[in-house]
């Protein structure tokens, strides 16, 4: 039995500057193939390929933002300095070259530990005071430091800029902001971290919504009204796989519009598993309400291509793709126009050629996914 994907997943889409062949997102993936922070020719070949496979759009991995406090990974690439940007540049060369599409994700870690799921890295001592947060909060019961000066804070704000900036200096087709999984902007809008009393924090999520807000306003002055801005968000983090930014519709509204406003063009909204609900009472998912909330063009993504989820699958053996059951209800959500884009992880990471193949209705020749993937750039 084989289930053939929505006509919509390969319509074409544009947004300002962006026109994309199909609706297919490639979700950013760290891959910490990136010695001192330089992407070399592996990482533009990586890159190239999942182009050449039909994909719609690439969201490089996160890279950092030039702010001394935004990387907690030495392997995971720069966003500044002119050996790194020399490298980017290349990958942007290399996706181009192959007919795709390419943004880069700008990425700050914030008040997080080197490695917060075990055995993935090694661990390190580490100064946390040294960190940028809200309030030095890791978690919602463990502060270890003191919360961003206004002075680091504005600081930060103008090294997301500065990134947008050179993201379209260098040709890449738009930017994404991290705004997910309990980094910086997250730790800004969760109220677990988020304890500040001044202008960038308060009880409400409208309050906690300032330093994000004021991150995509000061990226939208250096890009100009056409390139595009994507921000990336969520409702679960790793410090907590059930906490809840917003309870309600109304209440993330008081989070999207106001980003919306500032210049965001698409809600990357991630979920554990894109199919299930947002809020009781509507089918809408998480990128559903975003789309609804804001009419700005949203991207769903979780768990579309394989059964189980990022955590079950880290450590154990190999998992079959699952595309059968899945792709059926993604069929239904995008016939109904709940969403715009489709964001595929850990499926593309070891099968560059996804898309086509399931353009093809090729299922039996889709790679299982395996955690010894993780170990190179195929």
């Amino acid at each position: 039995m084989t289930i053939a994907p929505s006509a919509k997943l390969f319509e074409p889409f544009q947004v300002g500057s962006l026109t994309l062949a199909n609706r297919t997102v490639m979700a950013p993936m760290t891959r910490c193939f990136a010695p001192d922070g330089v992407v070399g020719l592996d990482v533009a070949g990586y890159y190239r390929r999942r182009a050449e496979g039909g994909v719609g759009l690439i969201v490089t991995e996160g890279t950092w933002i030039d702010h001394p406090s935004a990387s907690n990974e030495d392997r995971a690439p720069r966003f500044h300095g002119d050996d790194a940007l020399q490298g980017w540049r290349h990958v942007v060369e290399e996706v181009h070259g192959a007919g795709g599409r390419i943004v880069p994700q700008l990425w700050h870690v914030g008040m997080t530990r080197r490695s917060q799921i075990e055995n993935l890295y090694d661990a390190i001592e580490e100064d946390l005071s040294l960190k940028s947060s809200p309030s030095g909060y890791l978690n919602a019961d463990e502060k270890v430091a003191e919360g961003s000066s206004e002075a680091d804070i504005i600081a930060l704000i103008e090294a997301y800029a500065k990134g947008a900036k050179t993201a379209r200096a260098l040709g890449f087709d738009g930017v994404e902001l991290h705004g997910t999984h309990g980094y910086l902007i997250d730790q800004f809008l969760w109220h677990g971290t988020n304890r500040r009393t001044d202008g960038w924090g308060g009880p409400a999520l409208a309050d906690r919504a300032r330093f994000a807000v004021e991150v995509v306003r000061a990226c939208r002055r250096e890009v100009g009204p056409d390139f595009p801005i994507i921000f990336r968000f969520s409702q679960w983090k790793q410090q907590d796989y059930n906490a809840k930014r917003a309870t309600t519709p109304d209440e993330l509204a008081t989070l999207l519009e106001p980003l919306a406003d500032a210049g965001v063009d698409i809600f990357h909204a991630s979920q554990r598993r894109f199919w299930e609900t947002a809020f009781a009472g509507s089918p809408l998912n998480l990128a559903g309400w975003a789309r609804k909330l804001t009419g700005r063009a949203a991207i769903t993504v979780g768990s579309l291509g394989i059964e189980r989820e990022m955590l079950d699958t880290m450590f154990s053996g190999a998992v079959e793709p699952s595309t059968l059951g899945r792709l059926g209800i993604l069929n239904e959500m995008l016939e109904r126009g709940d969403f715009d884009l489709v964001g595929i992880g850990r499926s593309l990471l070891v099968d560059p050629l996804w898309v086509d193949k399931v353009r093809r209705m090729a299922h039996y020749e889709l790679q299982p996914y395996s955690p010894a993937s993780l170990a190179s750039l195929s």
